[in-house]
């Protein structure tokens, strides 16, 4: 049987899956091919500050999977995240949850990714590396803020399950 805080946290790992998949499938254009901005990264970055690292790992796991199921991603793609992932685990694990830290994160882990891939490829690491660098400014621009928000949504889902219990 599952606790209402299992189920409660079952839910968010879900949500957080489903909004990782969803906005990893938007991406938006660039003026040079491979400059395009994946939405999911400042996102990704959000979670981790907002919800810790191992509900972030959790749910882009399990975005992952769901991307291996539905056909929109390959093994490659995944290992490209995973090591996004980590990266911004690791930076916000040593560096704290602080706003020059979080703006930090989604880039060095789009580098990490990049020279991640390019090691895999065995070539093009500086192109990889400039082609991502209108996404990484975005990503620092972005996280931040999206930190906050998921941050006080997470805040205010714990005072309406207090209200709703204490009546």
């Amino acid at each position: 049987m599952v606790t209402g805080g299992k189920a409660r946290s079952l839910a968010e790992v879900g949500l957080l899956a489903a909004l990782i998949t969803v906005t990893g499938a938007v991406k938006l254009p660039g003026l040079l091919p491979g400059t395009e901005f994946q939405l999911s990264a400042p996102l990704a970055v959000a979670i981790c500050v907002a919800f810790g690292f191992k509900r972030y790992l959790a749910a882009g796991l399990l975005s992952s999977l769901l991307g291996l199921v539905l056909g929109t991603q390959n093994l490659l793609n995944v290992y490209v995240s995973m090591v996004f992932r980590l990266t911004v685990g690791l930076v916000i694990g040593l560096g704290g949850r602080h706003w020059l830290v979080a703006s930090l994160a989604g880039p060095l882990g789009s580098a990490a990714a990049r020279l991640g891939l390019g090691l895999w490829v065995g070539k093009a690491v500086y192109p990889l590396l400039v082609a991502a660098l209108p996404g990484m400014a975005y990503t620092a621009l972005a996280a931040w803020p999206l930190s906050r928000l998921l941050a006080r949504v997470r805040r205010m889902n714990g005072r309406e399950t207090e209200h709703v219990l204490q009546r």
